[in-house]
C-alpha cells in the first residue's frame, strides 16, 4: 500500500507560480510517480511524471517549459515547480504512483495510486 498526500495548491494570478507537493508513504519510493489534473467537465489528464529508475522525466505539451517535476528520495516527496501559469492550468492536481516498470505513464489507469487532490486556480 502506498498513501499520497497532496499540498501546496491555491489561488494565483496569472504569470505566477505555484509549487505543488506530494508526500509518499508505505512502502520504499522507488517507483515511478506521476501529476495528473482534472478541469470541471473534462477528463483527467497526463501533466508529468518521473521515472524512478534512471530519472528520466516526461511532460504534457501544453507544460513544457513552464511546469517541472522533480522528487526528493530521502523525503519520499515529489514536487511539481509550476511557473508561468494561465487561466487554463486551473483544475485539481493529482499525483500518482505507478509500481510497475512498464506501464503507459500517461496513462491514468497505469497507476496504481492516487493523491486526494489539490485545487490550483489561475485568475486572469
Amino acid at each position: 500500500q502506498v498513501q499520497l498526500v497532496e499540498s501546496g495548491g491555491g489561488l494565483v494570478q496569472a504569470g505566477g507560480s505555484l509549487r505543488l507537493s506530494c508526500a509518499a508513504s508505505g512502502r520504499a519510493f522507488t517507483y515511478t510517480m506521476g501529476w495528473f489534473r482534472q478541469a470541471p467537465g473534462k477528463e483527467r489528464e497526463f501533466v508529468a511524471a518521473h521515472i524512478w529508475r534512471g530519472g528520466i522525466t516526461y511532460y504534457a505539451d501544453s507544460v513544457k517549459g513552464r511546469f517541472t517535476i522533480s522528487r526528493d528520495n530521502a523525503k519520499s516527496t515529489a514536487y511539481l515547480q509550476m511557473n508561468s501559469l494561465k487561466p487554463e492550468d486551473t483544475a485539481v492536481y493529482y499525483c500518482a504512483a505507478m509500481l510497475g516498470q512498464n506501464g503507459e505513464i500517461s496513462y491514468a489507469r497505469a497507476y496504481d495510486y492516487w493523491g486526494q487532490g489539490t485545487q490550483v486556480t489561475v485568475s486572469s
